[in-house]
């Protein structure tokens, strides 16, 4: 299976660590971790699209009112969203900005990616913090969503928290990696 650059059946991509360290042993069990979580996604947006493709369906044929089914694909696009993003970071797959690459030597690269890292790993603990109180606050005052089905919100939130939690552990392997690299020169 592959789609954009998504290809199952070769390995996730694994962050250079010293074989048997424990860090080379933390990046084989993210990978993996990666690797289910990204079937899990694809199936969640398999998912999605059956449902609104029987939402259309329903309202267009039978005249029903489907009022649950936009609330249900958006929550499973949220799922397939947040807790893909470790495993796009994995490869390096999300967007970035190369115009200083063709400019800078190695070195300088080296230290852009360092950099860049570290200025996302701070971002996404924010984001992370952030997410999981709102998934807290969702959960103890028993939100719901404004809609007639009023579906938990604890239940996005929880997806948009776990996921910007892997992809935050994601970037600080892959700092931890350079950096011990850095150093082992």
């Amino acid at each position: 299976m592959s789609a954009h650059g998504v290809d199952l059946g070769h390995p996730v991509v694994v962050t250079a660590a010293r074989p048997g360290s424990a860090m080379a042993r933390i990046n084989r069990a993210m990978a993996l971790l990666n690797k289910t979580i990204v079937v899990v996604c694809s199936i969640a947006l398999i998912v999605a699209s059956v449902i609104l493709s029987y939402s259309v369906a329903a309202r267009y044929f039978f005249n029903a009112a489907t009022y649950w089914q936009d609330e249900a694909a958006v929550f499973l696009l949220v799922a397939a969203t947040f807790l893909s993003t470790a495993f796009v970071q994995a490869g390096r797959g999300h967007i970035g900005i190369e115009a200083l690459t063709g400019y800078l030597s190695k070195r300088g690269n080296a230290i852009r990616i360092l950099v860049v890292d570290a200025t996302s790993l701070l971002f996404c603990c924010f984001f992370s913090w952030k997410s999981w109180t709102l998934f807290h606050e969702a959960w103890v005052d028993g939100q719901v969503s404004g809609s007639t089905w009023a579906p938990p919100l604890w239940i996005p939130y929880s997806m948009m928290a776990l996921g910007m939690t892997l992809l935050t552990l994601q970037i600080a392997l892959q700092l931890a990696a350079a950096i011990d690299g850095w150093s082992s020169k």
